[in-house]
């Protein structure tokens, strides 16, 4: 079997030049350097390196053994990523700081699917409005986000991202229903307005719009929960904004329509899966990105009304 370490040593003679170079630079004593890569030639019985004008450089049976020394390293990396990964997820954690409008979208099937496949991880979920979700990211206190209408900010990465428009949202058979376009904020004048806090991605987005129509928006209803703002519109109290997969189960049971507003700023509305940029992530999340990605409504596809 070839020595390991005449193999290290006669790729070092070659990519420094010189025994003496090659051994200052592996901390040994160049005699003994000399004499691993002559054993190893008279192990082989061919010449490794020779001497030219710039220095030592490698035989063709040396770039032989050169090339087969780095096909060893990068394999035994490889299988030591491998081993590593295995125990990552075998023993991993993934905290995730995620929005109230995605949670009912979460708990339905993906992450009950994640925690049985890799029940070696732990999860930690914690509720969190855009800007908090945000910040947990940059202090890096969790691993991953689910934002929505997060604003642009060079410290987050995207891994995932759908376009998932902010509709008005109104009780069954409301006469806004009955508008042939889309609506404008002069026609909720008229109806009890609810709103999310300012910290939210939604509600963010509804200043903007109001801030560029110059209108006032007399929400009559501000809360922090997306489950108040569901009730409030299923009870027939009045109406608010919401992705139209926020409430997916409510319309296909009648309760509640989703509107078309007509702004581009709503209808651009992004939903993304976020990370802090430059840092690399575990095994674990990286396998829990890819599974939210393919097993959540948000993330699989672009909003329904869309496709």
């Amino acid at each position: 079997m070839l020595s390991q370490r005449a193999l290290l040593y006669l790729n070092e003679v070659v990519r420094r030049g010189s025994l003496r170079r090659a051994a200052a630079h592996i901390n040994v004593d160049a005699s003994a350097l000399s004499r691993q890569l002559k054993a190893l030639e008279e192990e082989l019985g061919v010449q490794l390196c020779e001497r030219h004008g710039g220095g030592m450089r490698a035989t063709e049976a040396g770039r032989l053994l050169i090339q087969h020394y780095h096909a060893q390293r990068l394999s035994e990396e490889a299988v030591l990523s491998q081993l590593m990964a295995i125990q990552e997820m075998a023993q991993g954690e993934v905290r995730i700081a995620v929005g109230e409008g995605f949670i009912a979208d979460l708990i339905a099937a993906p992450l009950g699917a994640f925690m049985s496949r890799f029940s070696g991880i732990k999860v930690e979920i914690r509720m969190a409005g855009v800007n908090e979700a945000m910040t947990l990211v940059k202090e890096m206190e969790v691993d991953l986000a689910l934002l929505y209408a997060p604003p642009v900010d060079p410290q987050i990465h995207c891994h995932v991202e759908t376009r998932q428009p902010l509709d008005l949202i109104v009780p069954p058979e409301h006469p806004l229903g009955r508008l042939s376009r889309a609506a404008h904020l002069s026609d909720i004048e008229p109806w009890p307005l609810a709103l999310m806090d300012n910290p939210f991605g939604m509600r963010q987005m509804v200043n903007m719009v109001a801030h560029q129509e110059r209108r006032y928006l007399d929400a009559r209803l501000h809360t922090n929960s997306v489950s108040v703002l569901k009730n409030f519109v299923r009870s027939g109290i009045g109406v608010t904004f919401m992705p139209e997969l926020t409430v997916a189960d409510e319309i296909a049971r009648g309760e509640i329509t989703a509107l078309p507003m007509a702004y581009p700023i709503m209808n651009g509305a992004r939903a993304q899966i976020v990370s802090l940029e430059g840092r690399q992530l575990t095994v674990a999340a990286t396998t829990c990105v890819e599974h939210l990605r393919r097993g959540m409504r948000f993330f699989s596809a672009d909003a329904p009304r869309l496709c």
